[in-house]
């Protein structure tokens, strides 16, 4: 097997029109596609994350909540790569998103910060 990079990331949300001002609005992700599935009665929003990786964003109806931050098992946060962690926060914070103090990731040495979704999942951004 030759498991080259992650295709995708998926994310279960609960509003569909809060994900996609999240995720495309305010945070840039071009949408790929965005359908109402009947069948389920839920909404798969798909993102361009650059490098060929898509988020799949499922807004579903009443999804349980998340278990604990974030030490339950699973997906425990999704990072994403920035050039100038501190500029990022500025960013986001003129789209009224707040972020936790920059601090230093003591095995890298790069700078970092979490920030959270609509849905309280965590986000990182780092160096």
């Amino acid at each position: 097997m030759d498991l080259r990079q992650i295709h995708h990331v998926a994310i279960i949300v609960s509003d569909h029109a809060a994900a996609l001002d999240f995720y495309a609005g305010k945070l840039g992700f071009p949408v790929i596609r965005d359908n109402y599935r009947p069948e389920r009665r839920d909404w798969k929003l798909d993102l361009d994350a650059g490098n060929g990786i898509e988020l799949e964003i499922f807004a579903e109806p009443d999804p349980p909540a998340r278990v604990n931050r974030p030490e339950a098992c699973g997906l425990r946060h999704l990072a994403f790569r920035v050039e100038d962690v501190e500029e990022a926060v500025r960013e986001l914070a003129e789209k009224g998103i707040a972020c936790e103090p920059v601090r230093v990731d003591g095995f890298t040495g790069r700078r970092m910060t979490f920030f959270f979704d609509p849905d309280g999942l965590p986000l990182e951004l780092h160096e």
